[in-house]
């Protein structure tokens, strides 16, 4: 089965904002570079995802002007097979991504980046539901806490720990980083 690596929103523009975290981003990495060193020993395309939004000036952190829609700092170098820039949440709505993945043959996506719950969650429902196999790397996904609507906290861990309950066996497999690359 023809498999290509999503890597979406690895990108600086994070760091921008106050919820950014450093907590759990050694191990994300550790995980991300792994499986993107993974893929290129085995000569899988890597796509890269970055999202663009909002006004085209220099505070903007997801505008090009601001220098920080580039890959995150610490992120393992790659050449891309394809870059596509978003504006939406799911890499799949607006992109040209749907057809690349078509016209090269896809049909088992490993989807990593930032953020599980948007982005990375989003994209891997649209792909299961357009028929592609999808390979969940959760430890290759990223998170921060949030605050729930009645002001408590909302832990990263509980976050991830929701996506992979409402992902797992419904609209992908839950894999690590190895699984994800076994057989290919």
């Amino acid at each position: 089965m023809k498999t290509c690596l999503i890597v979406i929103d690895v990108q600086e523009s994070f760091r921008h904002f106050p919820f950014f975290s450093q907590q759990d981003l050694p191990a994300y990495l550790a995980a991300q570079n792994a499986l993107i060193e993974g893929a290129k020993a085995v000569n899988m395309p890597i796509v890269r995802v970055f999202h663009r939004q909002g006004p085209a000036v220099p505070s903007n952190p997801f505008s090009e002007e601001s220098g920080a829609v580039r890959p995150l700092d610490g992120l393992a170098d790659f050449d891309a097979a394809a870059t596509f820039h978003k504006s939406r949440h799911s890499a799949l709505v607006g992109t040209g991504l749907d057809v690349w993945l078509n016209s090269n043959g896809m049909q088992r996506l490993i989807v990593s980046g930032i953020r599980t719950e948007q982005c990375c969650e989003t994209t891997a429902r649209h792909a299961s539901d357009l028929g592609y196999t999808v390979d969940f790397v959760l430890d290759a996904t990223l998170t921060f806490d949030m605050v729930q609507p009645d002001g408590s906290p909302l832990l990263a861990a509980d976050i991830r720990a929701r996506t992979a309950t409402v992902l797992k066996d419904r609209f992908v497999r839950l894999c690590t980083p190895a699984q994800a690359l076994e057989g290919v």
